[in-house]
């Protein structure tokens, strides 16, 4: 009896330290799925273990996806993941109202345009609306585009879309005519030579469907 108790705990710690192994040697990466991560991610830009002190904010990020070998399946390996706009809205305007000269921003985020609102006390309106642009750029996905204005008068109607969605009636429209009035305001300088300010593209392979502002 002794004997047989004295194995199954031998057995249990031998387990043990073999799970102790894998986990600090061999373990650093956590598969979900097609998924490989070096550790658990948190929400993105995760504001509140950055003023924490948070020690996980120190750990570089991985993120490996593979294609799913059965055949058939391929599509729930590679979705585009759908982004928080509003979480996205605050970095910006976080960031943006940090930048010299810059004292209030208010940022709208649809499914794929930016629209920001600033007040400054700037001299240089230019250089104020390109640093606040290229904010917003570094942050959104690179298929955005970024539209900026300093007019006092425009921010009661960027605020009025924050309740709205994709699915509001005529809202493409009316977003279109608000973004008309943005360009009035500087823009600040082309992002490249294939791009304009607002991060439009020319000779695009689907130039003839996208709806840019430059070609209206």
């Amino acid at each position: 009896m002794i004997k047989s108790v004295l194995s199954a705990c031998l057995l249990g710690i031998l387990l043990l330290t073999g799970c102790q192994y894998d986990d600090n040697d061999l373990g650093m990466y956590k598969e979900n799925g097609n998924t490989i991560n070096v550790t658990d991610r948190n929400e993105l830009y995760n504001e509140d273990d950055m003023n924490n002190g948070n020690d996980d904010t120190d750990h570089f990020g991985y993120v490996r996806h593979q294609k799913s070998p059965v055949a058939g399946y391929e599509k729930l390996s590679t979705e585009t993941p759908a982004i928080n706009r509003e979480q996205i809205a605050n970095v910006i305007s976080t960031l943006a109202v940090q930048l010299p000269n810059v004292q209030d921003v208010a940022t709208l985020v649809t499914d794929d345009e930016v629209l920001i609102w600033y007040q400054t006390n700037s001299d240089n309106r230019f250089e104020t609306a390109d640093q606040v642009k290229k904010t917003a750029i570094s942050v959104v996905p690179r298929y955005y585009h970024v539209y900026v204005t300093d007019n006092p008068n425009l921010i009661r109607q960027i605020e009025s879309y924050s309740q709205m969605d994709t699915n509001s009636l005529k809202i493409d429209r009316s977003i279109d005519n608000l973004i008309q009035e943005m360009l009035k305001s500087p823009q600040g300088r082309k992002l490249n030579t294939g791009e304009n300010e607002n991060g439009e593209g020319y000779g695009e392979m689907n130039e003839n469907l996208d709806k840019d502002m430059k070609d209206r």
